[in-house]
């Protein structure tokens, strides 16, 4: 099945580019362009694509607010935000992700990744740009709430545990697989069961949420 995605920025040579580099994939259609903020909702509101790549700086609202409106806390039927910026700040990468996007990638990262993260996010993982992950991270750790402060509808087991530790070390499904000697559908499960008892949608939430909570150390 074709993966349906929305080009949001407002240069036009940039949406070309993406455009270019996402087409030649054989399943991959760009369905849409906008070149504001405004226009970026409205037209992914209208047509529901697969994955949304969204720019920080664009015109009437920016890609955070974008995000927000689009994926954030409290939105029905979230769509797949994946924000793809040239500038590399902790506070886009922070505000980005807690806004309900699954992915930040840098525009110097190159096509693999920006495909790659495509894909992730039509299948419900995330991807970071590697050149920011720690950084992130430790910046979540730096801003984040005790542990004793977050309420569980039931406890975590320890494959759980495990499993929450290498998303938070931005391990790919097929990773943990391998690294736990456990199933992809293993994999899936378990982590289907932790977003319910944590109450998060996806995976960037997850790991959000294991270095807020001190979970995972930064090493």
């Amino acid at each position: 099945m074709t993966i349906k995605v929305l080009l949001a920025d407002d240069q036009a040579m940039i949406r070309s580019g993406l455009r270019l580099i996402l087409e030649n994939q054989p399943d991959i259609s760009v369905i849409a362009e906008a070149a504001d903020g405004v226009e970026a909702i409205a037209q992914a509101r209208r047509l529901r694509p697969d994955v949304c790549l969204v720019d920080i700086r664009m015109p009437h609202l920016d890609g955070i607010e974008v995000t927000r409106a689009l994926a954030g806390p409290g939105v029905p039927n979230p769509l797949r935000v994946v924000v793809v910026t040239t500038f590399d700040l902790d506070e886009y990468v922070y505000g980005a992700l807690r806004g309900g996007a699954v992915g930040f990638i840098l525009k110097d990262a190159g096509p693999a990744l920006l495909v790659e993260a495509v894909r992730a996010a039509n299948n419900g993982d995330a991807l970071v740009s590697p050149s920011i992950t720690l950084r992130l991270l430790r910046h979540l750790t730096a801003a984040g709430t005790p542990a004793s402060a977050t309420k569980l509808s039931r406890p975590l087991s320890a494959r759980e545990i495990e499993v929450i530790r290498a998303i938070a070390r931005g391990r790919t499904n097929q990773e943990i697989g391998a690294e736990l000697f456990i199933s992809l559908s293993t994999v899936k499960s378990h982590l289907s069961g932790i977003q319910t008892k944590l109450g998060v949608r996806n995976r960037v939430e997850v790991a959000a949420w294991a270095w807020e909570n001190r979970i995972a150390d930064i090493g």
